[in-house]
């Protein structure tokens, strides 16, 4: 279908491609991998004709379409986004054109030509793809421009896929698709008629629909058949063969080297020596094998520790407009819970994810900061606190945490930041690299409780490993959204689905929440008592007696543990109630109550100091019993 044969290219004076080759066959699901920066979009564009190669060729078989989904941005004019899905020709569009103005309603060609170019079969078609990625039925006729970027990226993906292509290039197809829509698109995909050949950073969908990966590494195109863990396994494989060969070669080499050295002077064996360094020449030299993938190998800052409840939305309404989101939902989370939200697209996700960040004022109801709670909310941070006057890495330098120079360059290095990347402006990044700066922030300075909307966007493979990596040294409490499944699956240990306004906990990672919704409830079994014993059922019995009693002392700690709290609490605002009075010049007017105020003071200040220490043992106890 599409042959490169031969190809190099060259950009800013760097080789992406020497002498490369790859052929893309009809039926062929290709997944596209390498760093960021090593040639991607550039061989995209090449295939595309948007580029030339430097030198070789790239050949397509006659008539073979293409549709080609680019990584930001794709144009949109004044058609709705219905129009936007079904525009899969110049003569469709022109068609469209001609009876959406009016004048040719009665014609009886334009609408024949229409129909004989199957538009209105289109229709249909456009109209199931675009509820599969998420659209409702009234946005079908609203104007696409009038959509955010992400929703116009969604309409063009409609688009491709009701042309249906003989060849499907997406560039990051998943970055503006919630888990849901993901979901819906991997499955449509696995039927897909045509080829497809995609860039893309998420390990799952890779492994769902791929049979071979083609990396770029060495300038070099690799094809691996198999889908990304496949890839992964070889690759190991061909590094350790690759490894063992340098080191023979070069045992050779020495070898042969050895003898030049000891008998190269000697008249009698000049002519051997001479010999073997011709033979060392002639050898085809195994290049030292060196690995380009980024490894994470620091630790970053902990939070402060939190109180055992971090968290607490009460009787929560919440509505935009005439639009009911909640109605008396309650939410709590507690200490070290990983939670990711799931659930369809505008079922709530983000509006939760605000209300437990405090961004969106409750509107009615309560919500609770629990003891020594400090909450962080990702999408805030990046508009908020980055100074657009600054270099990046000044900007990550300015953290409260004593970290050196050389461990900023580290972790801005594992988020995509290298070379003299990190002395730009601020000003000047793009949406994507102020994004990964924010997360560098966080993580430089995270609170202990940490909410985050689609963290791994615009992240490549090794940055999204960085950051697991780092969630996973995490001692906080984790909350957050997202359509990658490896992320989920790497991090979550807790799932909340949410939908039409109600919140479903499943107390279990990812895959135990797929096992409860894909399986139905067992039926219940009637069991009868026998009266003879029953050694395997005592034990049971002794065993059931057992986690009661564990329970109940677990209860007993919380409560304690609460009580604590409580009382640190109250302690904490007679203190400061008691500083702020002996700060009025009026109090020292009142003969004795100066003195009064100090002696209660440092009353209160001796027990807050008691009662911490007290709650620290209490807490390091209860995290046994929870262990």
């Amino acid at each position: 279908m599409v042959s490169i044969s031969e190809v190099s290219k060259s950009f800013g004076g760097r080789t992406l491609f020497s002498d490369t080759s790859l052929v893309v066959s009809r039926g062929d699901r290709i997944g596209l991998v390498g760093p960021n920066g090593a040639g991607k979009s550039t061989l995209f564009s090449m295939i595309l004709r948007d580029q030339e190669p430097d030198k070789g060729e790239i050949v397509a078989e006659r008539n073979v379409t293409v549709g080609h989904l680019p990584q930001e941005t794709a144009p949109v004019g004044s058609e709705t986004v219905l129009e936007l899905a079904t525009a899969v020709s110049p003569e469709v569009v022109r068609l469209q054109k001609l009876m959406k103005d009016g004048e040719h309603d009665h014609d009886e060609d334009v609408h024949a030509k229409f129909d004989e170019l199957g538009g209105f079969q289109l229709e249909s078609r456009a109209k199931k793809i675009l509820a599969g990625l998420s659209f409702r039925q009234s946005d079908f006729d609203r104007p696409a421009s009038q959509l955010s970027g992400g929703w116009v990226m969604r309409a063009h993906l409609a688009r491709l896929l009701v042309q249906q292509p003989d060849l499907l290039m997406l560039d990051e197809p998943t970055n503006h698709l919630d888990l849901e829509s993901l979901l819906w698109f991997q499955n449509y995909l696995r039927e897909y008629p045509g080829a497809i050949l995609l860039i893309s950073h998420d390990r799952e969908f890779l492994n769902a629909l791929v049979d071979s990966i083609v990396e770029i590494r060495f300038q070099k195109l690799i094809r691996y058949r198999g889908n990304f863990e496949d890839y992964l396994t070889q690759r190991a494989a061909n590094e350790s063969n690759l490894l063992a060969a340098y080191k023979n070669q070069q045992r050779e080499i020495g070898r042969l080297m050895l003898f030049v050295e000891r008998f190269g002077a000697k008249n009698t064996k000049a002519t051997q020596a001479q010999s073997k360094l011709k033979q060392i020449d002639r050898m085809e030299k195994i290049e030292a094998p060196t690995s380009d993938t980024r490894k994470i190998g620091f630790t970053f800052p902990q939070p402060e520790r939190s109180g055992l409840k971090v968290l607490t939305l009460e009787n929560i309404h919440h509505a935009y407009g005439a639009n009911v989101v909640y109605q008396g939902m309650n939410f709590e989370a507690e200490r070290g819970q990983r939670v990711v939200l799931v659930g369809p697209n505008g079922a709530g996700k983000s509006t939760l994810l605000k209300l437990l960040a405090g961004v969106l004022p409750v509107q009615r109801g309560e919500r609770k900061l629990g003891y020594r709670a400090k909450s962080g909310y990702y999408a805030q941070y990046r508009v908020e606190t980055l100074n657009p006057d600054r270099t990046v890495f000044e900007e990550a330098l300015d953290t409260p945490q004593r970290v050196t120079e050389q461990f900023i360059r580290t972790v801005l290095g594992s988020f995509l930041f290298q070379g003299d990347d990190i002395f730009k402006k601020v000003r000047v990044l793009s949406g994507g690299e102020k994004s990964r700066l924010a997360l560098v922030k966080l993580l430089l300075d995270p609170p202990n409780l940490l909410l985050m909307d689609e963290p791994t966007t615009h992240l490549d493979m090794a940055s999204i490993d960085a950051l697991i990596d780092a969630l996973d040294q995490f001692e906080g409490t984790l909350i957050f959204i997202s359509h990658d499944v490896h992320f989920i699956r790497a991090l979550a240990n807790r799932v909340v689905h949410v939908n039409a306004g109600k919140l479903t906990t499943y107390p279990g990672d990812y895959q135990y929440y797929l096992d409860k919704t894909s399986t139905p409830a067992a039926a219940p079994v009637k069991v009868v008592e026998r009266p003879t014993a029953n050694p395997k059922k005592e034990q049971k019995r002794i065993e059931a007696e057992q986690r009661q009693a564990l329970a109940r002392r677990r209860r007993e700690q919380q409560n304690a543990v609460a009580a604590l709290e409580k009382r640190i609490h109250e302690l904490e605002q007679r203190q400061t109630e008691l500083t702020a009075e002996l700060e009025k010049p009026e109090t020292y007017e009142k003969s004795g109550q100066v003195m009064q105020l100090n002696r209660e003071l440092t009353h209160v200040t001796d027990d807050l100091h008691r009662l911490s220490a007290e709650w620290e043992s209490a807490a390091s106890k209860l995290t046994e019993f929870e262990a």
